[in-house]
Formats: C-alpha cells, sequence, structure tokens
C-alpha cells in the first residue's frame, strides 16, 4: 500500500496526471466525449453505484439473518466486518472530498473548462468555487470491496485472492471510467484504493483483535469458574 500511496505523490508532484489525463483527452478529440456516454455515464457510473450499494445492503440482509440462526454464529463477525470497513471507506472518501477542494479534470482551462489548476497544497484564488473531485468518490463504490480478502480469509481462505480481485477489478473500472469521463485523475484513484484498503485492513485487525480478547476472557473465566459453574451443575442452597 505504501507502494500506492508513493506513485500517487509522484503523480501529483511532478504533474503526471496532467500527462496521462492529456492523453485520454486527446484520444477523444480534445473533448471529453465519453462523458455523457450511455456506457461510462449510465451503465458504470449510475448503474454501478447502485448495484454496489445493493451488495452493500444484500450483506446487511445476511448479517440479520445470521444474527437470529444460532449455527450461523460463525459468519457474524465476518459479515459485520464487511458491513462496516465498506461504508467507513466510502464515507472517509467522501469526508476528505468535502475539505480536499480539488477540481476535476473537466473544470480546468487545460481541458476546456474555465478554471485554473490548483494542488492539493495550494491556495484558491478568491472567488473560485470550491472543487470536490479528489479523492474519487465513485471508485471507493468498487476500491471498498477489497475488503473481501478478509472477509474470505476468515472464512473461505481459498477464495481470498478472488475476493481481492473483485474489489480491485471493480475499483479499476470505475475509476477508469470516470478518468475517460474527465471526472478523475488517475492519482485520485489510488489514493482512493489506499484509503479503501487501510481501512479494510484496520477493521478487520481490531474486529479479529476484539475477538481474540473476548475468546480470552471466556476462557479465562471458564478456567476460575467454581466446579458447579463449570459442570452445569445447581450450587447448593444455604440453610
Amino acid at each position: 500500500m505504501s507502494v500506492l500511496l508513493a506513485l500517487a505523490t509522484v503523480l501529483m508532484a511532478w504533474h503526471a496526471d496532467q500527462w496521462f489525463a492529456d492523453r485520454l483527452y486527446a484520444w477523444q478529440g480534445h473533448h471529453w466525449t465519453l462523458r455523457f456516454n450511455f456506457v461510462t455515464e449510465t451503465l458504470i457510473h449510475v448503474l454501478g453505484r447502485d448495484l454496489s450499494t445493493a451488495a452493500w445492503l444484500g450483506v446487511l440482509a445476511a448479517w440479520i439473518v445470521v444474527r437470529t440462526r444460532p449455527g450461523l454464529s460463525l459468519w457474524r463477525r465476518p459479515l459485520a466486518c464487511l458491513l462496516v470497513s465498506t461504508l467507513l471507506a466510502t464515507a472517509l472518501v467522501a469526508w476528505v472530498k468535502s475539505w480536499s477542494n480539488m477540481d476535476c479534470p473537466w473544470d480546468l482551462v487545460r481541458y476546456g473548462g474555465d478554471r485554473a489548476f490548483v494542488g492539493l497544497f495550494g491556495l484558491r484564488p478568491v472567488g473560485m468555487a470550491r472543487g470536490v473531485c479528489f479523492p474519487a468518490g465513485h471508485a471507493s463504490a468498487g476500491y471498498a470491496w477489497m475488503a473481501l480478502y478478509f472477509f474470505c480469509l476468515a472464512t473461505r481462505p481459498r477464495w481470498r485472492w478472488a475476493g481481492l480481485s473483485v474489489g480491485v477489478g471493480l475499483g479499476v473500472l470505475f475509476g477508469f471510467s470516470q478518468q475517460l469521463r474527465g471526472a478523475h485523475f488517475l492519482s485520485h484513484d489510488l489514493w482512493t484504493a489506499a484509503i479503501s484498503w487501510l481501512t479494510a485492513l484496520g477493521v478487520h485487525a481490531f474486529g479479529w483483535r476484539e475477538s481474540a480478547v473476548v475468546a480470552q476472557l471466556a476462557r479465562a473465566a471458564a478456567t476460575h469458574a467454581p466446579p458447579s459453574a463449570a459442570t452445569g451443575m445447581a450450587q447448593p442452597v444455604a440453610p
């Protein structure tokens, strides 16, 4: 993940973002031709977002079901971690977007817009409208599902790489389609991927650390319990 962050920083600092966006823009005839394209806007952007939301609701429904079925109790924590991780990752990306104040490529004069480029830590001219394009929000609807790696690690370890591939694949698809539309630079997507992975890692570490602590306390309680409690026999009643 440090490689992703380093690459994103290099792209932003050395203006490699613009170099890559220049090629996408030129390839479309120096217009963001795909901005309102049916595939990129309707199928990948709108429908993709809705399907990601529907998937999260499906996980929520599954978690509710396993909460009511004692025989499925082993699925509760993995599903809960998946729910929290995907929700938190998208929320964190949205929160950073709310104050980062960076523009989309389509807003910039270089790409047919009406604003000068201002870097992440640059001072915006007085009167310039706020930018709300960093990091990439739509890509988070895909990259957040990298948490499937940890879900599968806890439930079906052999599937963990397939789970990771789902999240990475969706993130790349959502992110690149938005770059084709002029909505984001490449570094925006890399930062979103990093935030999503670190969130999944943190939720997994906290969730299973808490589980280990609970199990340890339960073992300790069983070890120090009176013999009657350990065997399930009734305590004698004092006369």
